[in-house]
């Protein structure tokens, strides 16, 4: 699989490309525009507080993987012992390693769910957010997160609810992307694996009506989110969002 290094990608890191992994179409294509998608739901802050319920991380060894521009690694890092973002996409590794620069227990690398240049057992929690790499077929990923995983240790998984909030009514309208995953089927997968669910009603916390919008139109076709925007959405800069937070204790 070639890939098209960007210009400020600098040639003297070590890189292994990886060939099986597929690109975000949000954060992959537009970085800046999803960097405002997650200070959104920051800045809501309740799906931030039920995964340190679920799995709190303080003082433990976290792993983000698929950690894009390492958004959330100096979140982590304010509590944790050790934070590792692994990230297969060359364009938005530098982005992270960049970010983390300055802290003394943070650092990025590259690796996907399915290579995670990590040794057995060392790790305490992983974080997936909206992880296009789990699901049915990724059973090579899970296998290899449970093998870096220690004993007693959890991988936690957030996706999208259908049932809850406002972003349940745009999967329901639209028809690609995450709409076209099957979310029975995707719950069934992971109850097979012995994971246990949490859904939880967080949001976007937008700084204007316009910036959602901005953020919808990245994320879902223009028609899916006009419908969305004049039927079923008071015009303001924030909306619901229910999330399925799976949980696999290794």
């Amino acid at each position: 699989m070639a890939i098209d290094y960007p210009s400020s990608f600098q040639k003297d890191r070590i890189w292994t490309v990886y060939t099986d992994w597929i690109p975000a179409p949000n954060i992959g294509k537009n970085p800046e525009l999803y960097e405002l998608e997650n200070d959104a739901i920051a800045r809501d802050g309740r799906l931030d507080a039920a995964l340190i319920g679920i799995a709190d991380w303080t003082s433990k060894v976290l792993l983000d993987i698929g950690t894009g521009t390492g958004y959330w690694l100096p979140r982590y890092a304010t509590k944790a012992h050790e934070v590792i973002g692994v990230e297969p996409d060359p364009g938005l590794l530098p982005r992270a390693q960049e970010r983390v620069q300055d802290l003394p227990n943070a650092r990025a690398i590259a690796g996907s769910a399915e290579h995670i240049p990590l040794s057995d057992n060392s790790v305490d929690i992983a974080h997936a957010r909206f992880a296009y790499f789990f699901g049915a077929g990724a059973e090579k990923g899970l296998a290899e997160v449970l093998r870096v995983l220690k004993p007693g240790g959890s991988l936690v998984v957030i996706d999208n609810s259908w049932e809850l909030g406002d972003f349940a009514k745009l999967l329901k309208i639209a028809t690609e992307g995450n709409a076209a995953m099957d979310p029975d089927a995707a719950r069934e997968w992971w109850q097979d694996r012995g994971a246990t669910r949490v859904d939880v009603l967080g949001g976007w916390a937008c700084k204007s009506p316009g910036e959602l919008q901005e953020i919808l139109r990245m994320e879902f076709a223009s028609d899916v989110v006009d419908q969305f925007w004049n039927y079923e959405h008071d015009g303001g800069a924030s909306i619901s969002y229910g999330f399925a937070i799976y949980r696999v204790r290794n």
